[in-house]
């Protein structure tokens, strides 16, 4: 378990800036410990070496949360596609350990640019991947193929190409012995494990239906400024591009869907749905929806209706329920209940530390250990269930699991630079092609 003196040292950088607690819950490790030759294995007096590449919020919060998760780990590497992203992102991490020898990044040793990942990753033993989640099938194959431990953001992909090449990548890592985290951090919540501990004992039954959540007023938009190329302004502007985000079904609501896919045990054999923009339209928000709904059909005949929003002033919610057939869940809540509506748990007054924290806390003890952590398998199926949702709203059919699994969209270019257009075009008037349901393919 953590101490409080290092509880209060991370009270100040959460998943997209700072986090407000600390702490360590339990969490599941896919094996037990390891022989002492295998690679990836690491002695407890050996000293970590961490590098990041994806400089902005979510990395810099990541930096720190890894940092204060084992007493001998320093950061001596950082890439990202802008230098003033590297440049803020070290000032934030070296104010929060100010006077503690954990920050040796020099200056030759702040990569960036589109092939900067490969020299930050060659330095380090622990490898920090967040970019937007477009690149991440590449920086995750490389990270591996050089033997690193991972910890990834999700979503893994952006596409079914890249998911097939994060799927081979982590066959490889299991090979290695190398741990992969990846950032799906319900799973590492204690009240979320908890409940997943009741639908192991058969609480609630078999589950036969659910809905899944994320309907929030929406995120950033950072306007376009008259020196920029295309390729600068979508990489700034990341978020509403689907080569570098894949939609908002996929970068946030693939949260809610993952937990559906764990506590059913099964991937869906086949998503439809809805989609469009309504009020989240102008020319500074790219080509993405504004809402999605999609009915996931489950192996199980379980049947888990999904929606995601981003639209100011409207009913806000992030959550997951289940209906068995002797019960149910409101994950939110941390409620159980029987189909009297009888209390069988109520965790939502229980200590439960920052699932951030603890993803960190885990990886680090699991290398320290000589055991391994895979996470990446479960992490490409869940993003592929959100890009099979996105397929699905896109273009108004039924796609199933097979069908996108085995698709050969490719959204991502092969060799961007800052002298290439993107894949996607604004037209003559600014304007970004919108996918339009019964007109827009999928193969």
């Amino acid at each position: 378990m953590l101490d409080n003196q290092k509880t209060k040292e991370t009270e100040k950088l959460n998943r997209r800036s700072f986090v407000k607690t600390t702490g360590l819950a339990t969490g599941a490790l896919l094996s037990t410990s390891l022989p002492l030759n295998a690679m990836g294995y690491v002695t407890p007096k050996n000293k970590l070496k961490l590098a990041v590449v994806g400089c902005g919020g979510r990395g810099t919060g990541a930096v720190v949360q890894a940092l204060t998760a084992d007493p001998d780990v320093e950061l001596v590497a950082m890439a990202d596609a802008f230098q003033d992203q590297i440049t803020k992102s070290l000032a934030g991490i070296s104010e929060h350990f100010e006077g503690e020898r954990k920050i040796k990044v020099k200056e030759k040793h702040q990569f960036s640019g589109f092939e900067a990942y490969k020299n930050a990753i060659d330095m380090a033993d622990v490898v920090i991947l967040t970019t937007p989640p477009g690149f991440r099938p590449l920086h995750f194959e490389y990270a591996i193929a050089q033997g690193k431990h991972v910890f990834m953001e999700k979503p893994v992909a952006t596409d079914p190409v890249g998911i097939r090449k994060v799927l081979a990548s982590a066959k490889i890592a299991k090979e290695k012995n190398l741990n992969v985290v990846v950032g799906l951090q319900r799973r590492y919540e204690k009240k979320y494990l908890n409940l997943f501990d009741q639908i192991q004992k058969g609480s609630i039954g078999k589950i036969v239906s659910g809905q899944v959540y994320w309907n929030s007023p929406g995120v950033w938009v950072r306007a376009r400024q008259p020196e920029q190329t295309e390729m600068e302004y979508q990489m700034r502007n990341w978020y509403y591009f689907n080569w570098l985000c894949g939609d908002h079904i996929l970068e946030q609501h693939i949260h809610n869907i993952d937990v559906a896919n764990w506590f059913i045990g099964e991937y869906p054999v086949s998503a439809q749905g809805m989609g469009g923009r309504q009020t989240r339209n102008g020319l500074d928000h790219g080509e993405i929806y504004d809402h999605h709904f999609v009915e996931f059909t489950y192996p199980s005949g379980a049947v888990i209706a999904s929606q995601c929003r981003h639209q100011k002033g409207c009913y806000t919610r992030v959550d997951e329920v289940f209906q068995g057939t002797k019960g149910s869940i409101i994950a939110r809540k941390g409620l159980v209940t029987d189909l009297d509506g009888s209390t069988i748990l109520d965790a939502s007054k229980q200590d439960d530390p920052n699932p951030y924290q603890v993803e960190h806390d885990k990886l680090f003890a699991a290398i320290r250990n000589g055991e391994v952590i895979a996470d990446a398998e479960h992490g490409a199926k869940s993003t592929l269930t959100a890009i099979m949702g996105r397929m699905a709203t896109y273009s108004g059919q039924t796609i199933t699991w097979e069908q996108v699994l085995n698709s050969d969209l490719s959204l991502i270019p092969e060799s961007p630079s800052w002298d290439s257009n993107p894949p996607t075009m604004p037209d003559e008037n600014g304007r970004y092609p919108i996918p339009m349901p019964g007109i827009t393919k999928f193969a």
